[in-house]
């Protein structure tokens, strides 16, 4: 008995504008081509059609957009790259009907769109790795990276020389992956990047289209967008910009989880500045305060650095003092050390390492005076938790406000059959300086 092997999907491409253009082409039918797709050279033939637009003078735009509109007229799936498409406004108030729009040097994301729209047959002797790649992680929970790199110089830093400018991913292909991690069983997306807040601003907030609408690629619109799949949505490394504001009602509609992981890195302006931390000068400690105002539940994470060159004393104090204002919930703490390449080595007057390591210990007690105030305020409520490990009858889980690794736990005593990755509805009863005790309800 023979069986025929599935028909192979077919994509039409056409490739507009300079040579530098012709090798972005290349590259999407090189990989469209190894991924098992057919190319067609007609319109007929072709289930979707790639148009790569060039965007350079006024009648090459002319030329792509009229290529678009016969591609809609012939065909009818068409998915817009190139030039062009880093203003997708100028294609979508003629073109409409477009299935999606990416700009230049963007093969991942024409993939992507390729992916959602004409998904390849399965097939097991080719289909290795799963939709959304191999995650390291448990399979309830998956980091979702938005960018690379980072436009700041922080002195202490090094990543920027490392890994480069920021780098955004555009929103639609952030979302197909979170889509197909959701898909998998993932129940908690991480976000993170090395600035979230400046997600988009490389791109200069670029439009993109997810689910049928279109979307700037800017976290406001990225939270929202990731708020609509049935995960929890935890931020990370978020940097305490103006714009953050507009993260707290999301919060209060549920679509984001009540959680903000902030470097603050420390209290003091002077030390702020000399570590050319962004935001240094904005009114960190007031905006804090706003945000629980607005959403009371708010929990929030951060990290600082004691005996950065020059910190005295009195900079110490500061920072204490920054820290019984702010009253923030989950707190971890570095002893400055010299990083090869960093330009705070160059700076004056080092802090000695007998004195980094006092502060170091003053610094833990007072937060985790802090921690534990803050932790028993929630006794007595009744929160989701999600299951990370079974120990015999009990389940060591987390709530909204324990990001996996690094925050506290919430141990359940009577978790019953519980498994990994389930969510359980508990009452809190209990804490210690970093963890929650809990029972499970009914």
């Amino acid at each position: 008995m023979t069986t025929t092997a599935p028909k192979s999907p077919t994509v039409g491409l056409i490739s507009l504008g300079c040579p530098k253009a012709l090798v972005d082409s290349e590259q999407i039918v090189s990989r469209l081509r190894a991924e098992g797709y057919d190319l067609v050279p007609e319109y007929a033939q072709a289930d979707l059609v790639v148009v790569n637009t060039c965007g350079f003078i006024d009648s090459a735009k002319a030329e792509s957009l009229e290529t678009i509109g016969e591609a809609l007229a012939e065909n009818g799936k068409v998915l817009v790259t190139g030039c062009m498409g880093a203003k997708p406004e100028d294609i979508t108030a003629i073109h409409p009907k477009v299935l999606g729009v990416t700009g230049p040097h963007q093969a991942d994301a024409v993939l992507a769109s390729v992916h959602q729209h004409l998904p390849r047959p399965h097939d097991p002797k080719i289909d290795l790795v799963p939709p959304g790649g191999l995650k390291l992680t448990p399979k309830h929970y998956a980091y979702l990276k938005i960018s690379e790199g980072c436009n700041h110089k922080c002195s202490f830093c090094i990543i920027p020389d490392m890994r480069g400018k920021l780098r955004s991913r555009p929103l639609g292909m952030v979302m197909r992956e979170a889509e197909q991690l959701v898909e998998r069983g993932v129940t908690e997306l991480l976000v993170i990047s090395q600035d979230t807040s400046a997600y988009g601003v490389d791109i200069k907030y670029q439009k993109d289209f997810w689910a049928g609408q279109e979307w700037e690629t800017r976290i406001q619109d990225l939270a929202r967008a990731l708020g609509q799949l049935d995960a929890w949505v935890r931020l990370h490394y978020v940097y305490p910009y103006p714009h953050v504001d507009k993260l707290i009602p999301l919060m209060n509609e549920g679509l984001i989880l009540p959680y903000l992981d902030i470097p603050f890195q420390h209290g003091s302006q002077k030390i702020l500045k000399a570590m050319r931390r962004p935001a240094a000068a904005e009114n960190t400690l007031e905006r804090v305060q706003t945000w629980r105002r607005e959403c009371p539940e708010l929990v929030i994470r951060s990290t600082f650095i004691v005996g950065f060159p020059g910190e005295t004393e009195a900079d110490f104090e500061e920072l204490l003092d920054w820290l019984g204002e702010a009253q923030l919930d989950r707190v971890g703490c570095f002893k400055y050390s010299p990083v090869e390449g960093a330009r705070a080595n160059a700076l004056p007057d080092p802090v000695p390492e007998d004195v980094k390591e006092e502060r170091w210990h003053r610094f833990m007690q007072v937060q985790a005076d802090i921690s534990r105030e803050r932790l028993k305020r929630r006794i007595g409520s009744e929160e989701p938790v999600v299951v990370d490990r079974i120990e015999g009858t009990t389940a060591i889980a987390r709530s909204y406000g324990d990001a996996p690794e690094i925050d506290g736990v919430v141990v359940v005593e009577n978790a019953g059959n519980a498994a990994i990755g389930d969510f359980l509805d508990v009452k809190i009863t209990g804490t210690d300086q970093y963890d929650l005790f809990a029972h499970r309800l009914d």
